[in-house]
This record gives structure tokens, C-alpha cells and sequence, in this order.
């Protein structure tokens, strides 16, 4: 069994694998656009996490991480996973293609957002995701953390993807933590420090 994760995963993993291949899959975009309500945000003042969007463009690629699971592993990692990506309980399978290009494996078990639309809060100004982001926080710390490890896996492992999305609200998030004088937050420290738990894929 194979599983790519696309947001926390890409650099927290609580589960036994075989290997773990940097790829990418096609046909989606990476958006903040999934309510996080038990990790990086609490009910009521939900965090934004990442989730999977269709895009119009076949050949878009979001580049995350796959990871390979034995058959003897099978049980734990699912009964982990399951219980990590409980609000995601929409599941794709998907073809994941290495840096070079190539086909790591078909098919490969993706998590999506929920089909509970509650658990959507979709697209806003980036001025509005970013303070949100900023601002909130959950039992797994604050969620511009998750933000940041996130465009910290993107920069170190493929510095010749784009994610314009991510990056914008990075820097954008980072410019309202600067001007509050909340966090004085070091991007090589954060890329050093990944030990958060987060809660989705």
C-alpha cells in the first residue's frame, strides 16, 4: 500500500514505512481552504489546513511526499492515520510521479477534505486567510507553524516547484506576526524543529 501526503505529512509522519519518495500528483491544486478544529484550531476558531482542490488544468501538480507501507505494517499505519485524518474522510486514489518524473506506484491512497461542508471553509481574501492563520492555534501549537514547516518541505526538497498559493500566504503571514511583535519566527529554526503534530495529509 502507498499513501501521499500533501501537507503534514510531508514532514511528520507517526506511522512504520518501507520508503518515502518525493513525487508529485497531477490534475489538483494544494489550497488552505480545510478547517482545522482538533490540531491547529479549536471548534469555533477553526485553522486553516490544507486540502486538495480539482483544477482545469490536467497537468497541475501538487509535490508532496508518498510513502510505502508493507503488509505487515498495514494495520498500525492505517489505524493511525485513520484516526490523524478522522475529519478527512474523503479518499481518493491517485498516481504519484517522482522528480524525475516517473510513475512511483498506481494506486496511491490519498486523503481529502471532508464531505462535511462545515468542515470547508473554501476561499477568501489572502489578507483574511493569513490573518486567520496568524492567529489561530490548537492542541498540536499554532497553525502558522504548520504553515510554515510546509513551505519549509517545498524550498529544501523541491526548490524548482511552485506553489504560489503557499509561498504568498507565507509572507504574508509572516509580515502580520512581524508587525504584532507576537513571534519572532527564524525559518531555518522551524525547518530544524519539526516535531509538531498536525492533522492533515
Amino acid at each position: 500500500m502507498w499513501i501521499f501526503g500533501y501537507g503534514s505529512l510531508t514532514w511528520k509522519v507517526d506511522f512504520p514505512y518501507t520508503q518515502r519518495v518525493v513525487g508529485y500528483i497531477k490534475g489538483y491544486v494544494r489550497r488552505f481552504w480545510h478547517a482545522s478544529i482538533d490540531h491547529r484550531g479549536v471548534p469555533g476558531k477553526p485553522g486553516r489546513v490544507v486540502t486538495l482542490v480539482a483544477s482545469e488544468d490536467p497537468e497541475a501538480r501538487v509535490w508532496g511526499a508518498a510513502y510505502e507501507i508493507s503488509p505487515e505494517q498495514e494495520p498500525e499505519a492505517l489505524g493511525k492515520l485513520n484516526v490523524r485524518e478522522r475529519l478527512a474522510d474523503n479518499r481518493h486514489e491517485v498516481t504519484v510521479y517522482d522528480v524525475k518524473g516517473q510513475k512511483v506506484h498506481h494506486p496511491v491512497l490519498v486523503y481529502v477534505s471532508s464531505l462535511n461542508k462545515e468542515m470547508i471553509l473554501g476561499e477568501a481574501p489572502l489578507d483574511a486567510m493569513a490573518n486567520q492563520i496568524a492567529e489561530r492555534r490548537g492542541p498540536s501549537g499554532p497553525n502558522y507553524e504548520y504553515l510554515f514547516q510546509l513551505a519549509s518541505f517545498m524550498r529544501e526538497e523541491v526548490p524548482q516547484a511552485e506553489d504560489e498559493h503557499l509561498f504568498q500566504l507565507e509572507e504574508a503571514v509572516k509580515k502580520i506576526l512581524e508587525e504584532n511583535s507576537e513571534t519572532k519566527y527564524s525559518v531555518h529554526e522551524g525547518a530544524q524543529d519539526r516535531v509538531s503534530n498536525s492533522s492533515f495529509s
